[in-house]
């Protein structure tokens, strides 16, 4: 399941490793076998449940075009109104802003080592669980962690962004 060789990982997941060991984090991503470009497959490919899967979900802040990034649990949906309540009117993202503004792919948004700082919320919901798994800037890695790590790492308010 897991990738040993980090010379052949993607781009992607490379600059996400660096930033994890930077930030003094233990553990390295992984390569899953197949993709979790979902929240589902990527539950599937690690057997975690749903909610444990930590999903950036990225948004475009209609008054400076800014990316606001939502970091959810992978069993709730975000409620875009509550969301736009905490940074100001959001509009939906498009694969190429998200990837200029992210430097990741739909599909493997970590919530780390982005091209450009984005406004980020981070769920409550995560807190549920011990340790969660996050998108490693590819569709087939993730890594694992703490919600508390995250909050730490980025010092983004924990909000209820969920219905």
């Amino acid at each position: 399941m897991p990738a040993s060789d980090n010379a052949s990982w993607p781009e992607g997941v490379r600059r996400v490793a660096q930033a994890l060991h930077a930030l003094g984090h233990s553990e390295a991503p992984v390569l899953l076998d197949s993709a979790a470009r979902t929240a589902q497959q990527a539950a599937d490919g690690l057997g975690v449940s749903l909610g444990q899967i930590a999903k950036s979900i990225v948004f475009k802040r209609v008054s400076d075009g800014r990316a606001v990034l939502v970091v959810t649990s992978g069993d709730r949906r975000v409620d875009e109104a509550k969301v736009a309540a905490l940074v100001g009117a959001i509009g939906r993202a498009d694969a190429d802003f998200v990837k200029a503004s992210t430097g990741f792919a739909i599909g493997g948004v970590a919530p780390i080592a982005h091209a450009q700082e984005p406004v980020v919320l981070i769920d409550r919901e995560l807190f549920r669980f011990h340790r969660i798994w996050a998108a490693a800037g590819h569709p087939h890695g993730v890594f694992p962690l703490q919600p508390q790590d995250l909050a730490n790492w980025i010092g983004a308010p924990v909000a209820d962004v969920t219905p």
